[in-house]
């Protein structure tokens, strides 16, 4: 399944994808998630983000390579992709784009492809999931005022 959600944020395109980092990352943590940031490379190609999700043995790892990135006169992107996932995903794969709209202003674009075992798993994900992107959206506006 498919989940793109767009947002419109008044900083420079190049200026908000170098901002992509630890700190952003933990910003974006949905609300009453138990969430521990196991390990924060970075966006470039080769890199990993591992987390721990839940607690104790409901614990289950998230660990995600950054496969490929780019930046170019038009926009700036870096893919992750599951290399392991919780026990509801069989596959994920997150398109950051950062696209150029003017010298101040750019769209955060989350372009992401999921799959859970089945087909109905899947529509019963795709709520929880677009809604977990969705909340991104304030924390994007604030996160970038256009104060770089």
């Amino acid at each position: 399944m498919k989940i793109n959600i767009q947002t419109e944020v008044q900083e420079n395109y190049k200026s908000v994808y170098k901002r992509f980092d630890k700190d952003l990352f933990l910003a974006l943590k949905p609300p009453l998630m138990p969430l521990e940031l196991l390990r924060f490379d970075g966006s470039s190609k080769g890199d990993q983000v591992h987390l721990k999700l839940g607690v104790g043995t409901l614990s289950m790892r998230w660990d995600a390579l950054i496969i490929e990135h780019g930046v170019s006169e038009k926009e700036c992107y870096f893919i992750d992709e599951g290399i392991q996932l919780p026990f509801f995903l069989k596959k994920w794969k997150h398109r950051h784009r950062i696209l150029k709209v003017d010298e101040d202003t750019s769209i955060i674009v989350d372009d992401i492809y999921f799959e859970t075992p089945n087909v109905l798993m899947d529509y019963l994900f795709y709520p929880i999931l677009y809604m977990q992107f969705y909340m991104r959206k304030p924390v994007y506006k604030k996160y970038f005022d256009g104060k770089s």
